[in-house]
């Protein structure tokens, strides 16, 4: 047998029943690539969903009509230690969900602790959705505990306050939206200041001042 015969023995048959279909093809590629995309872990879906509802908590505590006049008073005192009374533990709460919500997340569990700390249970709260959201569970029971603890006085008006948290995160759970107004440019850029003012290599906000709690006042009158 010639080299020609067996070239031509070893040639491919190409008739219309073998065609090619590029467009099919690409199709079962498409389809074998969504198939292969793992789907995400339960894990990885709640940690979701405790983030976007801590956002939207966070949305709704700096949207409180008393929420400047807080943050006012503890703008009051900037040169007092913070574990002297002297600490306004609700606008450390809410100067922590403003750290939130403009990305000062480490800042945010600090002030959050602080707030925590004096017993205060919507902060223990929001350190619960915090470390749920990091995947950090352990963490997250332990400030799930706090608000859940009995020891403390069940007529204290934080239990007012904590029950209108779980009733927005309940309407978030449901429908995954809040009307509460995020952080505008204006208090971003003040967080900001504050942020690059903080002294040495520290690397959390300060506590605030006057001009911050001022451009808060606006925020909540608008």
């Amino acid at each position: 047998m010639t080299i020609d015969e067996l070239l031509a023995d070893a040639r491919i048959p190409t008739t219309p029943h073998d065609t090619f279909d590029v467009s099919a093809a690409l199709r079962r590629l498409a389809a074998d690539a969504a198939g292969a995309a793992a789907a995400p872990s339960p894990d990885l879906v709640r940690a979701a969903q405790a983030g976007q509802r801590l956002s939207v908590v966070c949305r709704w505590v700096l949207n409180k009509p008393d929420a400047a006049n807080h943050v006012d008073r503890l703008a009051q005192e900037p040169a007092a230690p913070m574990d002297d009374g002297h600490l306004d533990v609700d606008g450390a709460l809410v100067f922590a969900c403003l750290l939130y919500l403009t990305d000062h997340r480490e800042s945010a569990q600090f002030w959050w602790q602080l707030a925590a700390g004096a017993e205060h249970r919507a902060a223990a709260y929001c350190l619960h959705l915090h470390h749920f959201s990091l995947g950090e569970t352990r963490e997250a029971r332990h400030w799930l505990h706090m608000v859940t603890d009995d020891v403390l006085d069940s007529d204290a008006p934080d239990d007012v306050f904590l029950a209108t948290l779980e009733a927005v995160a309940a309407y978030v759970r449901k429908t995954g939206s809040s009307q509460a107004s995020a952080p505008t440019g204006g208090l971003e850029m003040e967080v900001d200041r504050l942020a690059t003012t903080s002294n040495g290599a520290c690397i959390i906000v300060q506590r605030p001042d006057q001009q911050l709690a001022d451009r808060l006042h606006d925020f909540t009158r608008r």
